[in-house]
């Protein structure tokens, strides 16, 4: 990977600084509030991230806005966008509400947008946030780039491998600071997880065995509705065949109201199903631990039964942890036999708690039979994780990492998904999910299911980015696209 980007050019913030500095040295009879420096515990105005939220579903809304934005004294939201107007109108009123809750100094309001690009041409927005459905992530992180915005975007990032790739040429090209919503990566138990295993202390890996709670999707065969007032449904589709409204695709409800997985996950038009989903998480943290961010597989395998939805395989090679090492997609992993552990002790070191309990201070059972999470395993011992557990093997015990500091490999340990993301704005690095490793990650996810879509072995050069001496495979690394909605030049 390339070194850390520069800094980019004169910003808004810059120039508020060098005023100030000027309006010192000449001796201005200026006087500043305390509040405008932060001195009353604000963040002072100056000093705020500017944020735009680009997709106002069950994640970008919910999660991302009202859960981990709105809260943080460093950021500001000023902007929100979404092609559905009743959203659009209700989180711009709820954070405008919550700012004035809050006594947020220096806020001047939020505006709703319909087109994404009105909240580019911002000048006064340092970055945005992108959580619109799969299909639309590629052709507004570009015009992100190319407007000078630096970036955190949902996972799975791209709906192909093409795009993968252009994502990673536009942030390069226009030297952006990105962030993949890959957020496992700064949670749980994960970090120490693929630390453990990148330092050899179960030896060299042999096989991953990765479960997801779902399979790849399908093409769409929804009937059509009625369009409910205020959504611009053909912008909602975008690149995607034309074709008619379903509630399922794109809820009329507020996203409080309907069901955690959005519809349009299941269908191929719009993601890649719970392959690209889920795996965009498990399939990451695999590539994390097997040292593997800058390149992956170089074989993907359809399952062994012909029409099988569960069992393609992932094969890598020459990692810095093993030398053949095969990655199988499974609906279930059965792990080795798993005591029950005292109700005291905690799954995970420093991570999440989990699995059944008993009563009030009973015996606390790891089902045996995990359907989702990830097991490496070793020649010198397994040990799963997901975000409940982290469980070592022999012996199933909950997972303790001695002695991490001595490591040789030290994993970068985020402070918080959003807070990296800040973090990295403010030094001009890279966060602990650049594009690239987002990018690589989906790819991954990506061959999988083209074992399954096409039922045959496929040879990979991730270096190269193509099927080597494969015209047919080479033609499914992107998608015909819609008119008008082409990806945007980079």
């Amino acid at each position: 990977m390339s070194s850390t980007p520069t800094r980019p050019p004169f910003s808004r913030r810059d120039f508020i600084k060098g005023a100030a500095a000027t309006a010192a040295t000449l001796a201005f009879p200026t006087i500043i509030p305390s509040s405008a420096l932060g001195a009353d515990g604000n963040t002072a105005p100056s000093e705020r991230l500017t944020i735009g939220v680009i997709g106002l579903g069950k994640q970008g809304a919910g999660h991302h806005l009202m859960g981990k934005l709105i809260p943080r004294p460093d950021m500001q939201v000023v902007a929100v966008a979404d092609v559905y107007e009743k959203r659009r109108e209700y989180f711009r009123d709820q954070v405008e509400k919550k700012y004035a809750e809050l006594e947020r100094k220096g806020f001047k309001g939020c505006k709703g947008y319909v087109d994404y690009h009105e909240v580019l041409a911002r000048p006064d927005i340092d970055a945005v946030l992108i959580a619109t459905p799969d299909h639309w992530h590629t052709a507004i992180v570009i015009e992100s780039c190319k407007a000078k915005k630096d970036i955190y975007c949902e996972k799975p990032l791209t709906l192909t491998i093409h795009e993968a790739k252009s994502m990673i040429d536009a942030v390069r090209k226009y030297d952006r600071v990105f962030q993949t919503g890959s957020q496992q990566r700064s949670e749980g138990p994960f970090r120490n997880v693929a630390q453990y295993i990148r330092n050899g202390h179960i030896g060299k890996i042999r096989a991953v065995q990765v479960a997801l709670a779902g399979k790849t999707s399908k093409p769409c065969d929804l009937p059509t509705e009625p369009e409910p007032k205020g959504l611009e449904w053909d912008t909602w589709l975008g690149q995607a065949p034309k074709r008619g409204y379903n509630h399922i695709l794109c809820s009329e409800k507020l996203p409080n109201d309907y069901p955690f997985n959005p519809g349009w996950r299941d269908y191929r038009e719009f993601s890649g199903g719970y392959v690209t989903d889920w795996g965009a998480h498990h399939f990451d943290i695999t590539q994390w631990a097997l040292g593997m961010d800058d390149s992956g597989p170089v074989e993907a395998l359809p399952p062994e039964k012909e029409g099988a939805v569960y069992g393609a395989r992932l094969v890598y090679r020459n990692t810095p942890v093993g030398d053949e090492v095969v990655v199988t997609h499974l609906d279930k992993i059965e792990l080795p036999e798993v005591p029950q552990q005292p109700a005291s002790e905690t799954a995970t070191e420093g991570g999440q708690g989990g699995g059944r309990r008993g009563g009030r201070g009973g015996p606390r059972r790891i089902e045996q039979t995990q359907n989702n999470g990830i097991l490496f395993i070793g020649e010198k011992g397994q040990v799963f994780v997901n975000r409940e557990h982290a469980i070592a093997f022999p012996g199933g015990a909950p997972f303790k990492y001695e002695n991490a500091d001595g490591d040789k490999v030290q994993l970068y340990k985020s402070p918080g998904h959003h807070t990296d993301w800040m973090n990295a704005i403010k030094s001009r690095k890279r966060p602990i999910c650049d594009v690239e490793i987002g990018a690589r990650s989906v790819t991954v996810c990506h061959l999988a299911n083209l074992a399954y879509w096409n039922g045959r072995k496929l040879k990979w050069d991730p270096q190269k980015w193509e099927f080597p001496g494969d015209a047919e495979a080479n033609k499914w690394l992107d998608r015909e696209r819609r008119k008008p909605y082409d990806l945007p030049t980079i």
